[in-house]
């Protein structure tokens, strides 16, 4: 789990921890591993500022990778760069080196739409998601799911999602929520797809074993 200490990856290692997973959460620096281990999973240091090579041995006894991380929001966008598309794409290309053939990463939702973001405030950190996204389609053999959530809230989780919505008019989705599709979707496989969701409808067990049954 790349990004284990974020928003969004500490609702992941415990959910996931929660189904009888072995979850390894990627962390910067020692002080984040009681955090980890709190909710769960077992800390691993993992440096995305780091090569490629370097990540490779944190991977050990892995059998899917969730890439999760995200310089966050007070950054500039120089960390938006780094982490968001370079290190993303340095953690894709350990997880081939590593031999792992699953990799889950986290984009957003609009990110395949240019007149969407164009001028957006955030720019560049759709031109990050956009690039990392296309080169894990690709140029890579994994077998990947993009997870493209909507814009993020901490309410409360609803349980329910849309899950690739023709249209609707909440573009809103809990974090809980999204960890609980991400955890649903390591537990149904869905290779080779994008999935976009918002709060909706359905309950996200039932509509990830739908998506995937539809393969």
């Amino acid at each position: 789990m790349i990004g284990a200490h974020g928003q969004v990856g500490q609702r992941i290692v415990q959910q996931l921890a929660a189904t009888g997973e072995t979850v390894f959460g990627g962390i910067r620096n020692a002080e984040q591993a009681a955090t980890i281990d709190k909710l769960g999973g077992q800390a691993r240091m993992f440096d995305l500022m780091g090569s490629a090579d370097a990540m490779v041995p944190a991977m050990h006894g892995i059998d899917t990778v969730v890439f999760s991380a995200g310089s966050g929001g007070s950054t500039g966008d120089d960390m938006t760069l780094n982490i968001d598309l370079d290190g993303a794409i340095k953690a894709i290309t350990a997880t081939e080196e590593a031999h792992i053939q699953r990799f889950i990463i986290v984009s957003a939702m609009g990110t395949d739409d240019r007149e969407f973001w164009a001028n957006s405030s955030i720019r560049p950190y759709y031109v990050a998601k956009y690039y990392a996204d296309q080169w894990l389609q690709h140029r890579t053999n994994l077998a990947y799911t993009i997870v493209r959530p909507g814009i993020l809230t901490d309410d409360e989780p609803t349980g329910k999602i849309a899950l690739n919505p023709e249209k609707t008019d909440n573009t809103r989705i809990t974090r809980a929520d999204v960890a609980a599709t991400v955890t649903a979707v390591v537990r149904h496989p869905l290779p080779h797809q994008i999935i976009t969701l918002v709060n909706g409808e359905t309950p996200i067990e039932t509509a990830v074993q739908q998506a995937a049954a539809l393969q």
